[in-house]
């Protein structure tokens, strides 16, 4: 009997041991990306560029989910409900992952706790424009037009509460000037109607809306950033025009459900900081007007470095929505 055993002991013993191997050849299938606001955005621009060279690097498939709604919230809290194995991860930007906790207060589906920071992406200014057949060619002509029709003038967004909504609030309270926003969802359709000439102004991260900037079918007034973007060197910031010392920046970067494996978290934030340095990837992001992530000595990102970043930017952003008042549309 006890020869009999000694087999099906060591089988027992060794399954510990194989579990163990099979963590630390993570990933063994595909791992699927979640972005949390619908085609044609900066959070989705982001969130493929990433999954493109994020699954050449770990061999598995990475498909790509939009899950747009709710100014983020709706994709964040499918996420934030998925089995912490590190097969569900969240493509994200700084609404969902900061500004929307104060924005939305106890009707918010998830909390930080709930969600555990893997790395950034990159970081992007906005820019305020105008339709090519207004009028209207700086941002100094902006503001006395809406001041001369308080309320009247309308301009788009991609949502309340979102990076451009935020930074657009923040430079009419500054201001002392008053338009009425229209939110999208997404910056997909709200382009469209800006475009079309339906919104007489809009705001919107620089690498989703740069193509039509280019092509002049809007016309650039200012910048959100602390400096003048790359991509658009001759459209000032709003710190040079009406508002000395205004910036406001959106940024994307990856999140996976709390209790996450810790190793599977290490190998994703060690990639997407290998990709964040890759010379195509530096390129890439180049020409969309868009900063690398910055968030250690070397410029990269790491999981802990994001942690701390997005604690930071809840502070930040909570102020910014008192000051300002802003509310969910």
């Amino acid at each position: 009997m006890i020869i009999a055993r000694r087999p099906l002991i060591g089988a027992l013993t060794a399954l510990p041991a194989a579990a163990r191997a099979e963590e630390g050849r993570y990933p063994t299938r595909p791992v699927r990306m979640v972005v949390n606001f619908p085609p044609g955005g900066t959070t989705d621009l982001a969130a493929r560029l990433y999954a493109d060279r994020l699954q050449v690097r770990l061999a598995q498939p990475m498909p790509v989910e939009n899950r747009g709604g709710a100014t983020g919230n709706i994709g964040t809290e499918a996420v934030a409900r998925a089995a912490p194995d590190g097969y569900t991860v969240l493509s994200t930007a700084v609404s969902p992952a900061a500004i929307n906790y104060a924005l939305f207060g106890p009707r918010m589906p998830y909390r930080p706790e709930d969600l555990a920071a893997v790395g950034l992406y990159l970081r992007v200014p906005n820019v305020i424009m105008v339709h090519h057949a207004l009028p209207i060619r700086s941002i100094e002509e902006l503001v006395a037009a809406a001041k001369a029709r308080p309320g009247q003038l309308n301009y788009g967004s991609a949502g309340s509460g979102g990076s451009p909504h935020m930074a657009m609030e923040m430079f009419l309270m500054r201001t002392g000037t008053r338009m009425t926003h229209v939110p999208f969802r997404g910056a997909g359709p709200m382009l469209i109607e800006a475009v079309a000439g339906r919104v007489q102004a809009s705001v919107d991260n620089i690498p989703s809306c740069i193509g039509h900037i280019r092509d002049g079918r809007l016309r650039a007034l200012a910048v959100t950033g602390h400096a003048r973007s790359a991509v658009l060197p001759d459209v000032p910031t709003l710190a040079e025009t009406m508002v000395p010392g205004f910036e406001a920046t959106a940024w994307f970067g990856m999140q996976v459900p709390a209790h996450t494996p810790q190793a599977a978290i290490d190998r994703l934030g060690a990639e997407i900081d290998a990709i964040s340095k890759e010379p195509i990837t530096r390129s890439k992001l180049a020409e969309l007007g868009a900063e690398l992530p910055n968030l250690t000595p070397d410029g990269g990102t790491t999981p802990a470095a994001f942690e701390a970043f997005i604690t930071a930017e809840i502070a930040k952003w909570a102020e910014v929505v008192r000051a300002s008042g802003a509310t969910v549309d």
